[in-house]
């Protein structure tokens, strides 16, 4: 509220809208600690400022809209049940995709177990045709990203689409920084190597 708003006979509370008595909180850890004082509304702005983030890490990791949506909720269920474990002293980003990163994790074991109908079959385009007219290079990466290992996809996308550092992805899925550097390497040189064996790419250098 502007000083001029609050002048008047009115009280200010009477003059605010619900909308304007929540205070804009700029802050993450400010806002994670008016969740945990139970404020819905900065729930609401904790999920609105994060969603799209944790959504586009889910689908690049699941390849499905729907799967990735549900995924996305199921992630910020999680993080508001354990938001009082987040040590506020480390960022908030890669703590919460790393759970978004182990619900997706979860989800494909899950299908893993399940048996493939045979339509999928069917969505993979027939090498003989032509490359550019039968299939666009973001289709491609999608399905390329699908067959690598899930630890590899979820290093590689926090690394290369989310932009967090090594040392960020090695606290976030608690694994040494080495270990962090081998895996988005791999998973570089895999999805590659996949690109260029289906005709999508001559070279590739994400």
């Amino acid at each position: 509220m502007k000083p001029s708003d609050r002048s008047g006979g009115s009280s200010r509370e009477d003059r605010l809208t619900d909308a304007e008595a929540i205070p804009v909180v700029d802050d993450v850890r400010e806002l994670v600690e008016h969740c945990l004082q139970g404020d819905p509304a900065a729930a609401v702005k904790l999920v609105d400022r994060f969603r799209g983030m944790v959504f586009g890490l889910c689908y690049r990791m699941l390849a499905h809209r729907q799967d990735a949506e549900d995924v996305t909720q199921e992630s910020f269920v999680r993080v508001f049940r354990n938001l009082h474990r987040w040590d506020s002293t480390r960022d908030f980003r890669p703590w919460l995709l790393a759970i978004a990163g182990n619900r997706c994790r979860s989800l494909l074991a899950t299908r893993r177990r399940r048996p493939q109908p045979l339509e999928l079959v069917d969505q993979w385009p027939d090498r003989g045709g032509d490359v550019q007219d039968a299939r666009n290079l973001a289709d491609e990466v999608s399905r390329a990203l699908a067959g690598l290992r899930d630890e590899y996809r979820q290093a590689f996308l926090l690394f290369h689409q989310q932009h967090l550092s090594y040392a960020e992805i090695s606290v976030a899925l608690d694994c040494p920084l080495g270990t962090v550097k081998t895996w988005v390497h791999r998973a570089r040189r895999e999805l590659g190597d996949v690109l260029r064996s289906r005709g999508a790419v001559e070279e590739f250098h994400p």
